[in-house]
């Protein structure tokens, strides 16, 4: 096993095969991932998001500003809640469940947002934080699902 060239803040070494299995979370099992806020999957997944619609923006190159602004015209709150309603049909019984309780687990939206449209969003999120954690596949089959195209 290879170690990664210089250590974390501690000084330990990172392995590639550690590394690999801390990003991709199989250790945790289906039945723990109830005791996760869902809030705290929607903090994750607004993350994965992100970086998945930057890497879809990534080619073919451009400049970093037409970049930022596309990436952020798919991340905001008011397009997560037109991609829910887009997914919402092929959704299964679990992940409609961890919708709900995404929409209802928010607290006070930010004073641009209407409360429906920022509790649309936290759901969104939410259901990518679940399903990064317990099932990527699904999770790229959903996302392929969305009609994602740059709006500058």
């Amino acid at each position: 096993m290879d170690n990664i060239n210089s250590g974390d803040a501690t000084g330990v070494q990172w392995s590639a095969e550690q590394i690999s299995q801390a990003f991709s979370l199989g250790h945790l099992q289906v039945q723990s991932i109830e005791a996760v806020s869902p809030i705290s999957l929607a903090y994750i997944g607004d993350a994965v998001f992100e970086l998945y619609i930057r890497m879809k923006f990534l080619w073919p190159p451009q400049r970093i500003q037409q970049f930022h602004q596309q990436v952020v015209s798919q991340v905001k709150a008011e397009q997560q809640a037109d991609y829910l309603s887009q997914l919402m049909s092929y959704l299964e019984p679990a992940e409609a469940d961890i919708v709900r309780r995404g929409r209802n687990a928010t607290s006070k939206s930010p004073k641009r947002l209407s409360a429906k449209i920022y509790r649309q969003a936290t759901a969104f999120e939410t259901l990518v934080g679940y399903l990064y954690i317990t099932n990527q596949s699904r999770l790229l089959e959903l996302l392929n699902r969305l009609a994602i195209s740059p709006s500058i």
